[in-house]
This record gives structure tokens, sequence and C-alpha cells, in this order.
């Protein structure tokens, strides 16, 4: 040959690839420059390196702002990885020619270096061809079209991909391009492409210098074919320097990290990708028969995922593939003739199983490997070694993780994960159990490791140079800089997760210095929840919670007192959202510690006892008696409309007493003269926090200034805790659905107590309010003749709630209410209560025939051994 050897080829193009194989094979020569960076020169001989598994990238980012990073990523299949091994394995130098990422880092965000900003125009002052319309010219796009082709990807596989090599003249191919490419160029100019002309002005100086030191014939260049008429045309060292003077300029470092298939995809945003690496991986793979090899790794798939293959639909498949490129004029059949033929014979004319091929085969999970000697900033490297010693290998394709925190080592991951996501390196997120489990001392996660997160501990680095010490330094940033109580709280929560004690104190000081100057109720109710969560972890995780305590119920005390004068005028909106704060507040209450340290609602090791709440209070301690009606110790007489009556035992009547007065939200926690400012203070007569909420939420049930969805749900959760009778829940029911009242509120009083809870996961949760229907018809004749004298006119307001309320209602549920309702009240559906109980049941229970069910239960409990003459199911 004469002069450098310009191998312009598709960037992860097989054919390529194959081609400047046999060309370098032909050319032997003794430099090879490859389009990259060039301050990745020095890692270039771990290219060799027997652990470099390929899909790997070049990473380069700023040091000072490691955000500021760019990939240059390389497959088994991509001409310069081709290149850069033929190279180590022949001798050859081997050099990055491309613009330095020092430079190219430097204008990132430079609205003058964007390509898609470039308004450049051609000779005649009016934008070139294609830039008319706004658009980056493809060259692969703009010759398939030239060649009467409607998809790129269909052109090139034809052209390049499918043709056989060119074994007597090596070289054949690349000239083809260079010509096609020149065309273009002369046509488009650098096609919307705004930095290429510097870019390809630096390639040339390093194309001179690799020619000056080892000769015209010794060197070759590899690079995209669309480069190749730029570095061929005849320019001067000057003009090539003019468009590189003044570029901005910061340090950089580079090192190798692995790369996946997936990221190769063009649907993942890489500009060079392609649509199917895993297709691509495959022909530059297979010796010889690729659609038979191909078909019969998609028979393995679908056969390990239970469809029912044979060998004989991979013969049918292989033949009907072969037609359909005949029919079509292919030299071989593609990946749309491959596709169909599976469509066709493997998935009986079903798109399902061509999902699962596309996903695991056509683009697959390939996650390269990189040598423990790649430069690494230090956390990546305490990262690294803390994934060998936990045995929690980086894998690209998703996978679950169960933990049983109370084994070491499943304790010991359970930080690390958490530490990284205080870190933003989302490595593993929280998933919900896989076995049902609710407990504290089991966690669930989705790790799948992608390349970018390389890019996140990079960025994570500025913080420490372990894990451990940057979690602690970036939790004690963040506790200096939140301004939320409730960001506090979360940070708290997973300060305790991540097992950080160094960090913690400082996060507790800021909460408790923000918790005394928050006096809205809505935030403090939105942070009590995460400060009650975490301390369930204390226990398992051995880790000491007492201020963390002191702080939750402190703050808890402040939103007793503060809560029902916030409840009291607010619209639909306010009232929906204060519904939400009550649910998060009576879950929280149940996990903070009564007075021996036991969480309130009796759990140990995260398994909770569903023994009601306060059974046993005394009216003193402001919960009523389970056998007594509640309006008895709340201070409203049990007859009379709820919120005007009063006795000394609540110290303010709840209708009569202003909410300024002392014992509101403008009194001191606990030193209010009410009920619920002496419940809330949990001092004297070693009263707990679940006493006073009791309290709050009587009150908030009575009172009928406060919204109808929180005075339902109020009535909901005492009656669920066992502190309200049933006999007063149905009075307050009937109370609510009166005829003085106007359907709108009714209707809302009905969706707080019979809807589901709300929270993050959107009401209707817990969906038990239709099976208090099923089970008490009693209320559910309240509702019927309620509906059934709503207005005509009044129905289409009352409607939307009413949906909104039984449609998160189980189907099952929702049929049987249907069922009791249609038989109507002769037959037992929709009838009140008489004296001899409620239609449809028995009077009382009938022990008897409960009993029978012991002796069932005693077996799958294990007490007791069956024996041959035992009848399952009859009572003793």
């Amino acid at each position: 040959m004469t002069g450098p050897l310009l191998l312009g080829v598709r960037h992860h193009g097989p054919g390529s690839a194959r081609a400047v194989r046999a060309a370098l094979d032909a050319a032997r020569p003794t430099a090879v420059l490859i389009e990259g960076p060039p301050e990745a020169d020095a890692l270039l001989p771990l290219a060799a390196d027997p652990a470099t598994r390929p899909p790997v990238a070049l990473l380069a980012h700023a040091v000072d702002e490691p955000g500021r990073a760019a990939f240059w990523p390389f497959a088994a299949f991509s001409p310069e990885w081709v290149a850069l091994r033929w190279a180590l394995d022949h001798g050859a130098a081997v050099r990055f020619a491309d613009l330095p990422a020092a430079h190219s880092l430097a204008m990132m965000g430079d609205p003058t270096w964007s390509d898609e900003d470039d308004e450049d125009t051609g000779d005649d002052g009016e934008p070139a061809a294609d830039l008319r319309r706004g658009l980056r010219v493809d060259p692969l796009a703009a010759l398939a079209d030239a060649a009467g082709y409607d998809d790129a990807e269909r052109w090139w596989e034809d052209v390049v991909e499918h043709r056989p090599s060119h074994a007597e003249d090596p070289f054949a191919p690349f000239a083809a391009v260079a010509e096609a490419m020149a065309a273009l160029r002369e046509t488009y100019g650098h096609g919307g492409h705004a930095r290429d002309p510097v870019r390809e002005a630096y390639m040339r100086l390093r194309l001179r210098a690799a020619r000056k030191e080892h000769g015209d014939d010794a060197v070759a260049f590899v690079c995209g074919a669309w480069h190749v008429p730029a570095l061929a045309a005849k320019t001067t060292v000057t003009a090539d320097r003019a468009l590189l003077k003044g570029l901005p300029k910061v340090r950089t470092e580079t090192t190798w990290v692995p790369w996946t298939h997936r990221r190769l995809a063009r649907r993942s945003g890489y500009g060079a990708g392609i649509a199917a690496p895993g297709w691509y991986a495959h022909l530059f793979a297979a010796p010889d028969r690729p659609v038979e090899r191909w078909l019969t790794k998609v028979a393995g798939l679908l056969r390990d995922e239970d469809h029912p293959v044979s060998s004989a639909h991979v013969i049918e498949a292989v033949r009907l593939a072969g037609a359909l490129a005949a029919m079509r004029g292919r030299p071989l059949a593609g990946l749309t003739e491959t596709t169909d033929a599976v469509r066709a014979v493997m998935g009986d004319g079903s798109d399902v199983p061509l999902a699962l091929v596309h996903d695991r085969l056509v683009v697959g999970d390939v996650l390269g490997e990189v040598p423990d000697d790649a430069p690494a900033v230090p956390l990546q490297r305490d990262l690294t070694r803390l994934q060998r010693s936990l045995r929690l290998k980086p894998e690209a394709a998703e996978r679950d993780l169960d933990l049983d925190l109370r084994k070491d080592t499943d304790a010991a991951r359970s930080r690390l994960l958490h530490r990284l996501r205080l870190l933003g390196v989302d490595w593993g997120v929280p998933a919900a159990s896989r076995t049902g489990s609710t407990g504290t001392f089991r966690e669930s996660w989705r790790l799948s490791w992608q390349p970018e997160l390389h890019v996140r501990v990079a960025e994570a680095g500025v913080w420490g140079t372990t894990v451990l010490s940057a979690a602690t330094a970036k939790a004690r940033a963040e506790a200096a800089a939140a301004t939320a109580l409730a960001e506090i709280t979360a940070l708290a929560e997973r300060c305790l997760l991540a097992e950080l004690p160094e960090a913690l104190p400082v996060v507790m000081k800021a909460l408790a210095d923000r918790a005394a100057l928050d006096t809205d109720v809505g935030r403090l109710a939105q942070a009590l929840p995460a400060l009650a969560r975490s301390l369930r972890y204390g226990d398992v995780r051995a880790t000491d919670t007492a201020a963390l305590a002191e702080v939750a119920t402190g703050l808890a005390r402040r939103i007793f007192v503060g809560l029902p004068p916030a409840c009291t005028g607010l619209d639909a909106d306010a009232a929906d959202e204060m519904r939400g704060h009550v649910d998060a507040v009576h879950t929280a209450v149940r996990l903070l510690p009564h007075t021996d340290g036991t969480p309130a609602d009796g759990s140990t090791d995260g398994v909770t006892d569903r023994t009601p709440a306060g059974t046993g209070g005394t009216a003193s301690d402001g919960a009523a008696p389970d056998s007594a009606p509640a309006g008895d110790s709340d201070g409203g007489s049990g007859g009379t409309t709820p919120g005007t009556g009063g006795t000394a035992s609540d110290g303010a009547a709840p209708g009569t007493a202003p909410d300024s007065a002392p014992g509101g939200s403008g009194a001191a926690p606990g030193s209010g003269g009410t009920a619920v400012g002496r419940a809330a203070a949990g001092g004297a007569g070693g009263e707990d926090t679940t006493a006073g909420w009791a309290a709050v939420l009587r009150r908030l049930a009575r009172r009928d200034t406060v919204a109808g969805t929180i005075r339902g749900r109020a009535a909901r959760l005492l009656l669920d805790d066992g502190r309200l009778a049933e006999d007063e829940a149905g009075r307050l029911m009937g109370l609510a659905l009166s005829p003085g009242t106007p359907p709108v509120d009714a209707a809302a009083w009905l969706e707080g107590f019979l809807g589901g809870a709300t929270g993050p996961g959107g009401r209707g949760r817990d969906r038990s309010g239709g099976m208090l229907l099923v089970h008490d018809e009693r209320l559910l004749a309240l509702v019927d003749a309620w509906l059934a004298a709503v207005p005509t006119e009044a129905f289409t307001d009352v409607l939307p709630l009413l949906r909104r309320t039984f449609s998160a209602y189980e189907p099952g549920v929702r049929r049987t209410l249907g069922e009791l309702v249609r038989r109507g009240p002769a037959a037992g559906g929709g009838a009140a209560l008489t004296a001899a109980g409620t239609p449809g049941f028995g009077a009382g229970h009938d022990a008897a025939r409960a009993d029978g069910v012991l002796p069932v239960l005693e077996l799958l409990l294990g007490r007791r051994q069956p024996t041959d003459d035992d009848l399952v199911g009859v009572g003793r």
C-alpha cells in the first residue's frame, strides 16, 4: 500500500470488525491509531490482560467535577477493539487519536459546541440539503435511501454483514466505503456534526506524527467511516492548529469500566449504539451457519422458560427464515427473517415469546469485566473489596436478594446497600418481600449494576475514601443543609439503616433543633412515621435509639395537642391530606415505646402482637374501658349531639372550649388543661402515647367542626383498636347519616369510616371496610337506608365519593355486598338490627359449632398427632 491505511468502519459493526482484522493481517502495520481519547494511551496494555472481558468502556471524567464524564464503549465485535487487540498481539505501537477528553469534557454544556444548535450554511448561504429540516445526517440512512432501502440496518446487513469476506482484496470494502463517504461529505459538509471539524483537525495532527515516526506505509488508522474523507484531505498543520487554538481544558482521569450489551443498544441513548448487540455478537462469534446456531439459542431459551419447543421447531424455523430471505431478495436470513420465523413456528403467532427473545438474546445482559489493577478512585476500590468480602457480585441483570439481618453477613450486606443509597449509588433498591414477611429482621432488595454507577461512585468520592467515611460525611452535610423537618427525619432513618454511629449525633441534634422550631402539625405528622420506623430498627441492628425515642415521643405529644384544632375548617382537599396524616400518625404511635421500653403495639423482633392497643386502660389515663361506651370517658354525653357535652374529666367541653384555650395548640406540650393535654404529657401514672392518641381520636370523632372524612376515619381507627364499642360506632354512623346532615358531608364520613388507609400507596390499601359491612348488616342497613334517601339533585355530588370508597374493595366483597342489598329486608339484607339479632345471622355465637375447628387447628399447628379414630372437624 502507499500512504497510511485509513480503515473507515461502523462502530460496533461485526462485519467491519472482520474486515479490519483481515486488512491488518494483510498490511501488517507497525503502528495502529484508533479513534478515542489520547489520555487513555497508558491504559491500552490492560486490554490484553486475561481478566479483561468485553464489553468494556473507557471512562473519562473531570477530576474536580466527576459528574462531567463520558464513555467510549467497546464490544468484542467492535472494529476498534479488534484493532486494539491485533496491535497488542502483534507488537505494533497503538495509540488513541481523537480529540482529548480534557477538551471535550470542558466544552460539555457549551451551546457553541453543541451539534444540535449549529446553524452553519452551505456555500450559497442556505442550509445544506437535510439541514434545512434541522436534522443531523445519518450516513448509513443516506446510503440506504440511495440504494432504495427504507431501513438502514437492513441495508447494512445485506451489504456488509451477510456478504462473504473479500479474501482476494481485503482493502476493497474500505475503498468502497471511503468513496461513498466522500460523496456524502461533498454534499452535506459536516452534516450537522459541528464538533467534527475540530476533532478531525486533531486526528490529522496525530496521523502526521505517526507517519513521521513510523513511515507512510506503516501506519493504519481505524476510525468512523464518516471521518475518512477529512483525514485524506490535504490541509496544513497551521490550519489544523488554528482550529484547536483556544479550546477550554480541564484536568481529567481515565479508567476502564465494565459495560453491558444493553447499554450498547441505540434505545439506551449511546449515539453510536446498535439496536441488536446480542445478535451482532452472535454474528461475529459464530464460525459458520449463523442462522441455525441463532435459532438453536432461541429454542434453548424458550425451553428454559417452559415453552414447548422441540428440534422439529428449530428445523422448520430455519427453513422458513431461509425462504423469507429468498423471497425478499436478501443474501442471508437476517434478524427480521429469524424473528418472523420464531413468531410463526415457535410462538404460534404470538408476540409474547418474542419479547423474551428480544430482551435476553437480541439485546442481552452481558456484563464485561476489567482487571483489578485498572485505575480507580479510592472509594471504588473500597467498594470492590466489600463486594468480594460479602460475596455480592455486580451483575447487569436484575436479581432479587432477601436478607436475614440476624445473620452477620446479611446485616453487613444491608449496611453496604443502605450506605450506597445514601451516597446516590443505587445499586440496590428496596423491594417488597417475596415471602410476605413484615418483620424488621428481613429485607428484600432488587439489585442491578449499571455502568453509570461508576460515575456515581466517582462523584461520591469527594466525601471520603471508604464507603463508611463517605456516607458519614455526606449524612453530616445533609443534616446541616436540611431545612424541612421531614428531610431530617428521613435522614435519621437512613443513618440508622446504614449504621452510621458517627453521623447520628449530628443528625439527631439537627432533628431536635428543627422539631423545636416547627409548629406546623402537617409537617410534624409527616416527620413522625420515619422516626417511629427507625425505632424498630434499633432492636435487630443493636443500635442505641434512646435519644431518637425521646425526640419521637416529644414530637408525638406536640402532634396530639395541635391536631384537633388543625382539623377544623378544612376544605375537601385539605381534609383528605389531613386524613393521610392521621393514618400515618396512628401507625407511628403503635411503634413508639411504652414507658417499659416495649413498642406500643406489643411487637417483639418485628412480630406484631395483634391484641388491641390500650385494652385494659382506665378512664383516668384518657382511654375508655373496652366494655364502656366511648362517650362516657371523653366528656360527651352518650345520647347528646357530638361536641356539645362535657364533664370535668375532660377539663373542657370539646365542643365549647376554643382551640386557643390552654391545652390547645398554643400551650406547651403536656401542660394544657384538657384530657388530651394530660394524656399527651405521658408523665405521672406511667401513661403512654397510645392513651394520648386514643383521646385525640375520640375528640376528632365527636367534633362536628371537623371534616367528615377525618371524623369517620377517627371512629374507624378507634373501632379497629377496640377502643370504641360497636354500639357506639353504630350511633356515630347514625348521627353522621341522619337527615339533617348534608349528603356530601355524610358521604365524606362514610369514605373515612369505610375506606382504607391513605398514604404513599394511595387510599384503599387495607380494604377492610367492605368486610365490616359484610359482617355487620346493621351498619350496611344504615348505609343502604341513607343512600336510598339521598335526594336526586344531590346524588351526582355523592356518587364520586362512594365510587372511590367502594371501588377499593375486592371483587368478592363487592359481590357479597350486592347480594345482601339485593335480598332486601325480607331476606335479611339491609334490615335493621332487632333484639333477636342481625337478620341472616344467629342471635349469638354457637360455641359448639365454633369448637369444631379446634382439632384441625391443633393438627395444623403440630400440637397433637392424629389418631385413627379422630373425627376431624367434629366438636369434642
